[in-house]
């Protein structure tokens, strides 16, 4: 079974050596995303809950190119900043994900990249 590159023009394109996805029969792994505008390369949102919101416009557009979606989504990996931040990104994160059953999540507190306040990566099987 071979790997199959996903991309689309609808999320960032990536700065190094790696896919936006990456798909191996019907497992898709997501590469991390973080909220910058498709088109400008610019961050989108000041505060945790807007770069979440773009950060999942992200998402959802590269698991469409893979003919999926955040139903098909078993595990989501959260990275951010500011420990401060996990209640703001919550109640976004709560808006966005969808209905139950709820993939499984890690939330990890690291570095960013100036500006940036949250990535995310996301592990789905599709039927």
């Amino acid at each position: 079974m071979s790997k199959t590159a996903i991309s689309t023009e609808n999320a960032p394109t990536p700065v190094a050596a790696f896919s936006q996805a990456v798909r191996k029969g019907n497992i898709l792994q997501v590469a991390g995303q973080v909220a910058f505008d498709p088109a400008t390369g610019a961050i989108v949102g000041e505060t945790v809950g807007e770069q979440t919101e773009q950060t999942f416009k992200n998402i959802e557009a590269v698991l469409e190119a893979a003919g999926s979606s955040l139903a098909d989504a078993m595990m989501v990996r959260v990275y951010l900043t500011d420990v401060d931040h996990f209640g703001a990104f919550n109640e976004v994160y709560n808006k966005l994900i969808g209905e139950a059953p709820h993939p499984a999540r890690t939330t990890v507190y690291v570095g960013l990249p100036a500006g940036l306040l949250v990535e995310i990566d996301v592990l789905a099987v599709t039927d």
